[in-house]
């Protein structure tokens, strides 16, 4: 069973920064991809960064890149993404997860964090 431990998470003022991190084990696979999703209130979820265990490749959507960055330990199955510059916009429950990339940056989601919060204020 795959199962996710997410921290790092809470409420900062627009600007400032947070660092997430998610710890996965019973990864089932040695090749994969892990990173992280986002999902406001009202609207859908979607893909923030994520990153490729094999070659370390990134990925991030438009509205984060060069204020997120992404990192991981393949050792401890670990990833982490570092948050700097947040805006309101950014306010959302974020979620690891687990699976593998079926295009360059692109990102099949096999198993999902249970989320934690991020709350920026204006």
């Amino acid at each position: 069973e795959v199962q996710f431990v997410e921290s790092g998470g809470g409420t900062v003022q627009t600007g400032g920064s947070l660092r997430l991190s998610c710890a996965a084990s019973g990864v089932p696979y040695d090749d994969y991809a892990i990173g992280w999703f986002r999902q406001a209130p009202g609207k859908e979820r979607e893909g923030v960064s994520s990153i490729n265990s094999n070659d370390g490749r990134t990925s991030y959507a438009d509205s984060v890149k060069g204020r997120f960055t992404i990192s991981s330990d393949n050792a401890k199955n670990t990833v982490s993404l570092q948050m700097n510059l947040l805006k309101p916009e950014d306010t959302a429950v974020y979620y690891c997860a687990l699976g593998k990339w079926t295009k360059e940056g692109i990102m099949r989601v096999d198993y999902w964090g249970q989320g934690t919060q991020v709350t920026v204020s204006s």
